[in-house]
């Protein structure tokens, strides 16, 4: 796995053998990140299950203000710490190891709201209503902000965010939502 663009173009980003982590691969990353690009640019980005920080590095390398990673993971939390040191970045980054309804109620007591939110939950879960339900009633994403969601089956009904683009990519889908509120 690498940082296919921007500032930490080819740099390597290690841990897609940790248990449990399923990392988004580079060709879904570059389709995925050419659909959000122009809402990157200093934009604060949450990566609420961030496995090996895939998602948030890629944001920060093209142009975020800020990413929270969370991970209950501490494998994943160490290896997040490790490359963010490595990539000299320590002032753009916030670790959080919480499940991801303490991150949630964390970001609403600190009255913290994301740009871009990354959700690529353990399909086991299926969680990612409940999350974006929390989300949009707790104001955590800015006016048109948006939420990515990975999920493996096509069961989301979310009806007060504009859905602005849906993609499979083999056994997963990719789909955006906009806050219009």
């Amino acid at each position: 796995m690498k940082i296919i663009s921007g500032e930490f173009k080819g740099r390597v980003i290690k841990g897609y053998d940790i248990d449990g982590t399923r990392p988004t691969m580079d060709r879904v990353k570059e389709s995925l990140f050419g659909m959000i690009q122009s809402y990157i640019n200093d934009a604060n980005v949450l990566d609420l299950f961030a496995g090996t920080g895939n998602l948030g590095f890629e944001a920060l390398s093209n142009g975020a203000q800020m990413c929270y990673f969370n991970d209950i993971n501490i494998k994943c939390v160490n290896l997040i710490n490790k490359i963010t040191e490595e990539l000299n970045i320590k002032e753009k980054v916030k670790v959080l190891k919480m499940n991801y309804k303490k991150a949630l109620q964390f970001f609403q007591e600190n009255n913290i709201k994301f740009d871009i939110i990354f959700l690529d939950p353990p399909y086991k879960l299926e969680c990612i209503n409940e999350i974006i339900d929390y989300i949009i009633k707790n104001k955590l994403l800015n006016k048109n902000g948006l939420i990515v969601c990975e999920i493996d089956t096509l069961y989301l009904e979310i009806d007060y965010l504009e859905k602005i683009k849906e993609k499979k990519y083999g056994s997963k889908y990719i789909i955006i939502y906009k806050n219009n509120l």
